[in-house]
C-alpha cells in the first residue's frame, strides 16, 4: 500500500513538473521536456497525452529535426478552460470567470446593501447562480474558487467565523457542492489567497517568506512560510486587525477591546476625516468631492495625501504610528523577508509605505529589519480575483492529480 502511494505521488509531481515546464517554455517537444527534468520519454509522452484529454495543452507546431521525424511541440492552452472566481467583502460580492492565467474573461460586481448571516449567504448563492445561468456549457469549467475575510477551515470549505458580517459555522463548500455537484469547489481567507498570488503572480516570487496585510473595511494578514500558506491549527492565523494595541481601547465586533483594526481601517478613517472638516479644518477633500463630505471615498482619501493635504497627512501619520506597532510585533516574531501592503487605504500609498519603512526599522529588533523590505502589493486593480483564482490554480498544477 505504501509503494502504491508512493507511486502515485511522484506520477503527481512528474505531471506537475511536466505542466510547468510546458507554462515556462512552451511550445516545447516532448524530448525536450524530458531532457530539461530528467524524467524518460514514456513519462513525459502519459503526461502530455492526459494533458491533452483535459485541453490543458494544445499541439502547436512542428519543431525542428534533429536528423529524425520533425518533432510536434506543446503548448499550455490557458483558454481552453476557465475557473469561477468569487471575492466576498465587508460591501460587495465580485464574481469573475477567468481563464488558467487569472485573465478576467467576464466579471460583475453586487453590493451586498447592510446583508448579513443567512440573508447574505441567500443572497450569494442567487448571485452565483445568476453569473452562470450565461454559460451554457460549464464543462471547460474546473471550478468555483471563494474567497472571504474571516477564519476559514480550509479542508472542510466552512466559514467559521466573520463577526463584521455576522457569519459563523457556515459549511459554504456544502451547500456549493449540492447546488453544483460535478464542480470542485475552494473556500479559503482573501489576505491568505492573496498573499500566495503576491508569490505566484505578482513582483515578488523570489520570496518564499512574506506577510502580506490588507487595510481597507477591515484589516487582515495573509502569511507565507517556506512557499506555502501558513494557516495555524483553526486556520485563525493572520486575524492581525483583531490583535490589540490598546487593552482599554474601542470596542470591537470581535468582543475585545484595542483592535488594531479599530484604528486604521477605513472607519476610522473617515471618522477622523469628518472630525477634522467639523472642527473648521480645510481640506482638499471637500473640493474634489464638490462639497458633499458623503463622496469622500478611499481613493479620495489617497489623492489628497498625494497632494499633500494637512488632515490627510495628519491622519496617515497618526495610522502609522498604531500600524507600526502591529508590524513590529509581526517582524520580532515571524522575521519574515518582505511585508506587502495592499488593500484601498494602502493602494498606490508611497507617503504611509514610506513612514512605516521608517518607524519600523526605529522600533524592531535590528538585525532583523536589516534586510526586511515594506512594499506596495503588485497585483493592481484586479488583486481579488487574481487571489481567487490562485487557490485551485496551485492545487492543479503544483499539488493534486489532475482530473
Amino acid at each position: 500500500m505504501k509503494n502504491t502511494g508512493n507511486q502515485k505521488l511522484m506520477q503527481d509531481l512528474n505531471r506537475n513538473i511536466v505542466l510547468r515546464t510546458i507554462r515556462h517554455n512552451g511550445p516545447i517537444s516532448r524530448t525536450e521536456i524530458a531532457k530539461k527534468n530528467g524524467l524518460s520519454p514514456t513519462t513525459v509522452s502519459s503526461a502530455v497525452k492526459e494533458f491533452l484529454r483535459l485541453g490543458l495543452v494544445n499541439e502547436d507546431s512542428v519543431g525542428e529535426s534533429n536528423g529524425g521525424r520533425k518533432p510536434i511541440l506543446i503548448r499550455f492552452s490557458p483558454e481552453n478552460l476557465f475557473v469561477i472566481g468569487v471575492a466576498i467583502t465587508n460591501h460587495e460580492i465580485m464574481v469573475s470567470k477567468m481563464d488558467l492565467e487569472t485573465n478576467i474573461i467576464k466579471q460583475k460586481t453586487f453590493e451586498i446593501n447592510d446583508l448579513y448571516g443567512k440573508l447574505l449567504i441567500d443572497y450569494l448563492l442567487k448571485v452565483i447562480d445568476s453569473f452562470l445561468e450565461e454559460f451554457f456549457d460549464l464543462k471547460k469549467c474546473i471550478g468555483i474558487s471563494i474567497i472571504c475575510p474571516g477564519i476559514i477551515d480550509v479542508k472542510n470549505g466552512i466559514i467559521c467565523e466573520n463577526t463584521s458580517l455576522k457569519l459563523k459555522n457556515i459549511n459554504l463548500k456544502n451547500m456549493l457542492s449540492n447546488r453544483f455537484e460535478q464542480k470542485n469547489i475552494w473556500i479559503e481567507n482573501d489576505a491568505n489567497a492573496i498573499a500566495l498570488a503576491e508569490k505566484q503572480y505578482g513582483a515578488y516570487k523570489k520570496y518564499n517568506n512574506l506577510v502580506y496585510i490588507t487595510i481597507g473595511d477591515g484589516v487582515g494578514a495573509g502569511i507565507i512560510i517556506n512557499g506555502s500558506i501558513y494557516r495555524g491549527h483553526d486556520g485563525g492565523v493572520g486575524e492581525f486587525g483583531h490583535t490589540s494595541i490598546d487593552i482599554n481601547g474601542i470596542l470591537c465586533d470581535c468582543g475585545n477591546r484595542g483592535c488594531l483594526e479599530n484604528y486604521i481601517n477605513w472607519t476610522a478613517i473617515y471618522s477622523r476625516i469628518l472630525s477634522s472638516i467639523q472642527k473648521g479644518k480645510d481640506t482638499i477633500m471637500l473640493e474634489l468631492t464638490n462639497g458633499n463630505i458623503n463622496k469622500i471615498t478611499h481613493s479620495i482619501f489617497r489623492k489628497a495625501l498625494s497632494k499633500g493635504d494637512q488632515i490627510a497627512r495628519e491622519i496617515i501619520e497618526e495610522m502609522a504610528i498604531y500600524l507600526s506597532a502591529g508590524i513590529v510585533n509581526i517582524v520580532n516574531l515571524l522575521n519574515p523577508e518582505i511585508i506587502i501592503l495592499g488593500g484601498k487605504i494602502a493602494y498606490d500609498n508611497r507617503f504611509l509605505i514610506s513612514r512605516l519603512n521608517q518607524l519600523v526599522r526605529k522600533q524592531a529588533l535590528g538585525i532583523l529589519t536589516k534586510k526586511l523590505e515594506i512594499c506596495p502589493s503588485s497585483l493592481g486593480d484586479d488583486f481579488r480575483m487574481t487571489a481567487a483564482a490562485t487557490i485551485p490554480l496551485q492545487e492543479k498544477f503544483y499539488f493534486s492529480h489532475l482530473s
